[in-house]
C-alpha cells in the first residue's frame, strides 16, 4: 500500500491509495475522498469480491477456484449460474462489513485478506478483493433521519 496526497491523520485534504491485487499482480488504484470533501450525511464503502483462491482438501459442497461472489453496499450477488457454499459463506460474513470500510493502513483489516471456510476436511481459502468503491448517502440506507451535527449513535 502507498498513500500519496495532501491530507492530515485526521481525514482532511484528499488521498490516492495504491493497492496491489494478489489474483494477477495488477496494481488498483482507488481515489480515496476524505470525510471532510464529502457532503455531512455520505459516506464510502468499498465494493468487494470474496473468490475462493485455493482448496487443499476436498469440498464437498463442489467449489472451484474461482468460484466467487460479490457485496455491493449492503446487497451480496452471485455471477449468473452461480452458486456458493453457505459455510464458506458464513465464515467471510462477519469481515465484509469492516473490509467495506477504510481504515488506518497498519490495522490488520487493510492488510490481512484470506478466509478459511469452516469444515477441517475441505480446506477451502478464499481471497476478499475490494474492487471498486461507492459513495452512499444515510437517508438512503438508514430508516433513521440523518440530523446534522447530532451523535451518529442512535440505537
Amino acid at each position: 500500500v502507498r498513500l500519496e496526497g495532501n491530507g492530515d491523520a485526521a481525514g482532511h485534504g484528499s488521498a490516492r491509495v495504491f493497492l496491489g491485487l494478489l489474483c494477477d499482480g495488477a496494481v488498483q488504484m482507488y481515489n480515496v475522498i476524505t470525510m471532510s470533501q464529502l457532503p455531512e450525511d455520505h459516506f464510502q464503502l468499498y465494493d468487494l469480491r470474496v473468490i475462493v483462491e485455493r482448496i487443499e482438501g476436498h469440498c464437498t459442497c463442489d467449489m472451484q477456484v474461482g468460484d466467487h461472489f460479490f457485496l455491493r453496499g449492503g446487497k451480496l450477488s452471485l455471477p449468473p449460474d452461480g452458486d456458493f457454499c453457505l459455510y464458506a459463506l458464513q465464515a467471510a460474513i462477519p469481515l465484509l462489513p469492516a473490509k467495506q470500510r477504510p481504515s488506518h493502513p497498519a490495522d490488520w483489516m487493510e492488510t490481512d485478506s484470506h478466509v478459511t471456510c469452516p469444515d477441517p476436511a475441505c480446506r477451502l481459502i478464499m481471497r476478499i478483493e475490494r474492487i471498486g468503491q461507492r459513495t452512499l448517502r444515510h437517508d438512503d440506507v438508514s430508516p433513521i433521519p440523518w440530523e446534522p451535527g447530532e451523535p451518529t449513535d442512535q440505537g
